[in-house]
């Protein structure tokens, strides 16, 4: 690891030199490059140096315990040789951490989906809630939102709906999201006071740039028709709803958001990119099956993750077992601390197999 580590800071030096190159400053291109990779490794070296220095205080207080020392003075030096390694110890981990292998779609912006699953029009209305929890977050977070396609129920609730993220390592705290939400109520409409279970399941996508996946524009079928529903004045006037098929995978998108058919159409290839993007991840993960079942946040679709139950005030992860009573603030936007869980848990998993 010391090697690794090494060889990083080496790199750093270099990059810092060839920054300050005036033909480098003359190629914002090459410029923009090398300032990414250098603040891409700037928190591996800079907790490296912590390390080092750490290290240095470490064995000088060791070679001061051969010395003749008083009793009090002895203890005294023990005892920081105590905290010392403590701080060695930790740092030791973050370090590991930091170098595990980046997601390379951590830091880009999301596309999620929520869908109505079991429960009919309490799904919905569940959907809704789920929808209403991940903006909060996202405004909490200072990010911005966009929805790109909305299908409501009548009462109130979404059979679908798709909107966009845009934030700093927005994929990387949100990954984990996709699968199936349940919850445990009981509904407005039930007279009995029963408790129904209904769910709703989420995808979270990375949002892809043109230069990630190229889509052949005779691979797509392009319809457009009238937009329903709530809209404004252009709402079933003119034909600005736009409907993409994917022939060779068969995915299908609709929007009808936007008054403007230009506009319904470049989100509806947002989504396409990034549906075929997670398509084809999803293909190569399948091929490592074995490391990606060992990963939180795998990414099933089908995978039932948590559960929310509303009598006992509760939100349960199931795949790392973590129960918070707080379901008011969770769906409040407060899920901070489960998504710090699910991100601890998945590194630990992989620094074991590291160490394996």
């Amino acid at each position: 690891m010391l090697e690794k580590l090494d060889f990083i800071e080496e790199k750093y030096i270099e990059i810092t030199e060839k920054i300050s190159d005036p033909e480098i400053l003359s190629d914002s291109q090459k410029l923009q490059k090398l300032m990414k990779e250098q603040s891409q490794i700037e928190p591996i070296v800079l907790k490296y140096k912590e390390f080092k220095d750490c290290q240095e205080q470490y064995d000088e207080s060791k070679e001061m315990l051969k010395e003749k020392l008083d009793d009090d003075f002895k203890e005294m030096v023990k005892e920081e040789i105590k905290v010392l390694e403590e701080k060695l110890e930790s740092l030791e981990q973050e370090l590991k951490i930091l170098l595990l292998p980046k997601d390379p779609n951590d830091e880009k912006d999301v596309i999620v989906e929520i869908r109505a699953g079991v429960g009919g029009d309490e799904a919905g209305l569940f959907a809704g809630n789920l929808l209403r929890m991940y903006l909060r977050y996202a405004e909490r977070q200072g990010w911005k939102t966009e929805f790109i396609s909305t299908n409501e129920q009548g009462i109130g609730g979404y059979k679908e709906v798709i909107f966009s993220i845009k934030g700093k390592g927005a994929y990387s705290r949100l990954k984990y999201e996709s699968g199936v939400h349940r919850v445990q109520r009981v509904p407005d409409t039930e007279s009995s006071g029963r408790i129904h279970t209904s769910s709703a399941t989420v995808a979270v996508l990375p949002e892809v740039d043109d230069i990630d996946i190229e889509i052949n524009p005779n691979d797509v079928r392009v319809d457009v028709f009238r937009s329903s529903g709530n809209g404004g004045q252009c709402v079933n006037t003119t034909d600005s709803a736009v409907r993409l098929t994917h022939i060779p995978t068969g995915i299908v998108i609709s929007c009808q958001d936007e008054k403007s058919q230009l506009k319904n159409k470049d989100k509806a290839f947002k989504v396409l990119k990034a549906r075929l993007y997670d398509l084809y991840s999803q293909e190569q993960n399948d091929e490592l099956a074995k490391e990606r079942k060992s990963q939180v946040g795998s990414g099933d679709r089908s995978e039932r993750i948590r559960t929310y139950n509303y009598p006992q005030s509760r939100v349960s992860d199931h795949r790392i077992g973590l129960t918070l009573y707080k379901l008011d603030s969770f769906l409040d936007g407060d899920i901070t601390e489960m998504l710090e869980a699910l991100t601890t848990s998945d590194q630990a998993e992989k620094l074991k197999n590291m160490s394996a």
